[in-house]
């Protein structure tokens, strides 16, 4: 366990997460965070409620809440169930890492085919 003292002032978040994290949590992080800030973002768009969206995805609504929340880790089934009727997907993408930030999901009409895009 290391010594170092760790002072508040002068310090960035920035510099504080990379001595406390490792890339990968803070990658896992990252991804998290955009992830479900997408999420709330396009049903805030589509002006739709929680529990319009419980409705239409079969997922309860309080597991909604704690998704957007943050206090929960949920399974890839409960996210693909809330995404489908946001009109969202997930897709599998190369990392790149000096952009692994930037995390987009893909929005797709019904009935379309995906076909992936190279990153730029």
């Amino acid at each position: 366990m290391s010594k170092t003292k760790v002072s508040p002032i002068g310090s960035s978040w920035d510099e504080f997460e990379k001595r406390t994290f490792t890339p990968e949590e803070i990658m896992e992080s990252d991804l998290r965070v955009a992830l479900i800030s997408e999420l709330i973002r396009a049903r805030n768009d589509q002006g739709i409620t929680q529990k319009q969206l419980e409705e239409a995805s079969g997922v309860k609504q309080p597991v909604i809440a704690r998704m957007e929340k943050g206090s929960t880790d949920p399974q890839l089934m409960t996210i693909l169930k809330i995404l489908r009727p946001l009109g969202k997907t997930l897709a599998i993408v190369p990392i790149e890492e000096k952009h692994h930030r930037n995390i987009h999901l893909r929005t797709f009409k019904k009935g379309s085919t995906f076909r992936q895009k190279p990153m730029r």
